[in-house]
Formats: C-alpha cells, structure tokens, sequence
C-alpha cells in the first residue's frame, strides 16, 4: 500500500464504486451493447477489483452477438491498470471468472500492473473510464511528488492524487475520445483544481458534469464528495451543464436536461461564477473589501493543546494571557479558554527570562515545541507561534465566521476576543456597520451565492472559505436607506433569519430599483446615506446589545 492505509485498514485510494454507477456511466458515454462496440479502444486508468472491467467486458460481449463481430479478437482494445499486484491478482480472477463461460482467456497483456502515472503509454483511447485514487496531498511519498510535479503542470503542491490522474488521461484521448471519472468534486472550485480547469477550459469540452455529493455511490461510507466529470477531446462548446443528484435512485434514472442543470463558466478561473441577470439594483452590489472591509484568517499555534486551555490562570503571567476564541467556543456557551501569547504590546517576541513562569512552563514543552518547522528556524525561538499575534486585533470589533459550520447565525465580536486559526474574521467597520453586514450574510441571497461558488460539506452547507468570501458580492452598505437599515440591525439581534430574507433580497433591491425609477442617481443616493452616516453608527446601541451567548445553534 504505497499511500499508506486509512483509518479503516483500507488503503488510500482503494474504494469500489457501485455496479449501478458504473452501469450508468458507461450508458452515458455511449458504451453500451446496443452499439457496435468492437473497434472502441477503452481504458481504465485504476482498475481495482474490477467493477468498471467486467461490466465493460459484458457489454463487449452482447455487442458482439449483436453486431457479429469477433469477441476475443476485441479484447485487445481493453487495457487495465492496476498498481497493486495483489490486487490485480484478484482483478484477474474476476475478469476470468467471467470469461470462462465464454471460453476466452484474457491474457495479462491486457493489464498494466504499474503506477499509472509513469506508465509509458504509446496508444490513444476512444474511452477512459473509471474511479481515479483519491489520496491527499500529505499521503504522498515526497519522493513520488517530485516525479508527479516534474511530469504534470496540473499537480500543484497541495493537490490530491487524483489531479494529475485527469492530465495523463487527457493527453491519451484520440479525437473525440471521452474520458469519465467518477471522482471527488474538490478540484472544481478549491485552489488546487485551477490549473486542471485552465487546461480543460483552453483545449478540451466538458460535456457534462453531474454532483453526487449526496448520493451513496460507492461500496463503503466514505466522505468522497463524488461527481461524474465527463471531457471530450473535441473543440470547445459553450454547452457545459452542471447537475446535481441528491440519491443513487435519481442518478439511476438520471436524464441529462438543461431545464434542471447550471451552464459552468469555462471562460473564467472560477467555472462557478455567480451570474447576475442585469437588474438595475445589481450596480448597488460590490466585493465585501471593495467596502472597506479586510478579511482575515486567525492565529496558528503550530500546538494548540500547549497554547491553548483553561489552566493557565495563576501558571502563567497575567500579561502574557489571550482571551482567545475558538470554533468551538463560538457554538457553546462555555467560553473560558485563554491562549499565551509569546509577543509584546508591540508584536516583539518575549524575552523569556523577564516572565519566570512561562519560562518554566515553555521549557517543560520545549522538546514538543522543537519540533515544529517554525522552531526548526531558530532553536532560541522554540516558544513562538507559528503566527504573529497582532495586538491591535483583539480589541477590534468584527465578524467571526467559523470555516465549517451549519450554523446560519453569525457573530460579531465587539472587540473581546482574539480568533483561533480555524476562524475567519472581518475587520475594517464599526461594531453596528459589522453586525450589519454579519445581517445580509446571513441570507438566502448570499448563501445561494457561497453554495454556487464554493464547495459544500456533507450535509449540504457551504464552507466559509477566504477564496469564495472574496467573490461574494453584497450591497453597499452606504446606499442602503436609513429606514431599511434599522430593520436588518434588528432583524439581526433577534436573530430572525425569515425578516433578514424578506429584507435583504425584497425590501433593499426594490428600493434601488424604485430610486432608479425615480431618476435618483447612483452617486446622488449613495451621498444622501452618507450624511445621516452618523445617525446609522448609533443603530444598534442601547436595546440592541448582543453579547457572545447570542450566537448560539
């Protein structure tokens, strides 16, 4: 198992796709009895115990009674590949079970049993099918990324396994060959997935990519986000349906319709670019940071369970302790964790021996702490975090957005904790301009927007994610009018997701359509919101006073 094994026992990469799925599939790119089949070149890049393989195999089979072509002559069109020999061991077994009713032997000349990706590969194929490994970046023997880095411009330094999977099958389609994975959806829309997208948009067709993320698709429970992503090596189409199945019975019965599908955006880095229709209220919708706001990410300790408790009170200097707020602490009403920060009121690194009891305690964990690549850089500095702490952050007011979270409530801070590395944060506003803004994210309009964008957890929410929060598009809070403004700052603190809803995609769009009506100007509004910009900071004080328990699921 050259990727190591997972927590069930079972090797990384190793999951077995259901025979519906796979009979699917082959149906949807043409590879079915009912068509002469005999000259159609297919492989399967990881073959496995055979699920794509002998279903293949059958089909071949039924063709050739159909079409009286010779059978055992066509089998040399099947290749397999099949890094495991033991499994492809057992791979051979079950194509030849299979075969032997027929007669026919399948010889091993027909199976590769080698790693794919370095696999010298002379022919082209009319078919590549299959279910690629997934195996995560860190999975990956250092000594195979560099070989996968050197062959693939796909494979960037955080990509899974299954990214230059895609690249090698693309380079071995004939003219208007497809190839077929059912595979994880992450590289549509994550960071690692931009350069396979960039190559798929400039030289090939997506014809069609059908979301399974909710759908049982595969042998075991495993958390693989699959989708079937189906590429032909022909010109380019403007023609490129997106779908999503939330069952296997529906994907079973599954029609490619354009009435129930997205056209992706291969014109642009992000295939899922929200796409606005042209109503007049959409010129009032900016970038969150063209607002004046900035998006950050929090602290990185590099060891959380020796920065991070409830114990430090009376075992560390009172200076030295971080009221810090974790995911965790945003969901539960036991808010009591400190964290020790290692700089200075001015973001210098602490001398130790001027604070005797982190001194002792730091040394205790110092040989844990060594070990950290931040250490590594200079032994002197064992203690520091991996990230700086900036002072000046605690006591700022703003929006904590957990990265995963079902909780559509969002919580702003009014500058009594410092967030955790697995919390995003806004800054850049007043505490009321920040709980007006936490208001229009927390609806429909821009959740619909996150879902279209970025990619969803199981169970069907969006992440907060800094690269898909960057895309967003929300009102600008300075041409919404007063009078609406006081209704989402208390529709905000009574936590009224249903008012928030009405307000933001009925009340703030037919204002701005009603003042376009009007002949009001785009400049001419914006400057009336800004002279009562006083009157809207005192929204918010006096009745509503949320504290940190309000944000609570």
């Amino acid at each position: 198992m050259i990727h190591g094994e997972r927590s069930n026992g079972k090797a990384h990469g190793v999951v077995n796709t259901k025979l519906e799925v796979v009979s699917k599939m082959l149906d949807l790119v043409g590879y079915s009895s009912t068509n002469n089949l005999s000259g159609i070149k297919v492989l399967e890049p990881s073959a496995g115990l055979g699920a794509f393989a002998v279903e293949i195999l059958k089909r071949l089979y039924e063709s050739s009674e159909n079409f009286s072509f010779n059978f055992e002559k066509s089998l040399q069109n099947i290749h397999l590949c099949e890094l495991d020999e033991d499994i492809s061991n057992q791979l051979i077994q079950n194509i030849q079970s299979y075969l032997d009713s027929k007669n026919v032997l399948f010889t091993r000349n027909n199976i590769h049993v080698e790693d794919f990706l370095q696999l010298q590969l002379q022919d082209k194929y009319d078919l590549i099918i299959g279910n690629p490994p997934y195996v995560r970046n860190e999975n990956i023997p250092e000594e195979l990324k560099g070989i996968y880095q050197s062959k693939y411009s796909t494979f960037t330094h955080r990509s899974d396994l299954y990214i230059p999977f895609f690249e090698k099958a693309l380079n071995h389609l004939n003219c208007g060959g497809q190839l077929s994975y059912v595979c994880s959806n992450r590289w549509l829309k994550n960071q690692y997935g931009k350069n396979l997208r960039s190559l798929i948009a400039n030289q090939y067709h997506v014809k069609s990519i059908i979301d399974l993320e909710q759908a049982d698709v595969f042998d075991e429970e495993v958390l693989g986000y699959p989708a079937i992503t189906t590429i032909s090596n022909s010109s380019n189409s403007s023609n490129s349906p997106y779908s999503e199945v939330f069952d296997l019975k529906s994907f079973i019965e599954f029609e490619q319709n354009d009435n129930n599908s997205i056209q992706l955006n291969l014109n642009t880095p992000n295939w899922f670019s929200f796409k606005f229709n042209g109503y007049s209220f959409e010129k009032y919708l900016r970038k969150i940071e063209d607002q004046n706001f900035r998006i950050g990410i929090g602290v990185a300790t590099g060891r959380d369970s020796i920065f991070i408790g409830s114990q430090f009170k009376n075992l560390i200097e009172e200076e030295l302790l971080l009221p810090i707020l974790t995911s965790k602490g945003v969901k539960s009403d036991n808010i009591n964790w400190q964290g020790i920060n290692p700089f200075d009121k001015v973001g210098n690194l602490i001398k130790l021996d001027k604070y005797p009891l982190a001194e002792a305690y730091f040394l205790s964990h110092k040989e844990e702490l060594s070990k950290r690549h931040v250490a590594k850089k200079d032994q002197t500095k064992f203690y520091k975090t991996i990230d700086k702490i900036n002072p000046k952050l605690l006591s700022q007011p703003k929006i904590i957005l957990p990265d995963i979270s079902g909780n559509r409530y969002i919580h702003v801070d009014k500058g009594d904790y410092y967030p955790h590395h697995n919390l995003y944060y806004f800054v850049g506003g007043s505490y009321e301009e920040l709980c007006l803004l936490a208001s229009i994210l927390m609806s429909d309009f821009v959740y619909e927007q996150l879902l279209h964008i970025g990619n969803k957890m199981k169970g069907g929410y969006p992440r907060w994610q800094s690269q898909n929060i960057k895309k967003l598009r929300v009102p600008i809070l300075n041409s919404i009018p007063l009078d609406v403004k006081e209704s989402l700052m208390q529709a905000y603190f009574s936590k009224d997701l249903e008012k928030i809803n009405s307000i933001v995609t009925t009340d703030t769009m037919e204002t701005f359509e009603i003042l376009e009506g009007q002949g009001v100007l785009f400049e001419e509004q914006t400057e009336y919101v800004k002279m009562n910009h006083d009157r809207t900071r005192r929204v918010g004080k006096g009745n509503f006073t949320p504290d940190l328990s309000q944000n609570r699921t």
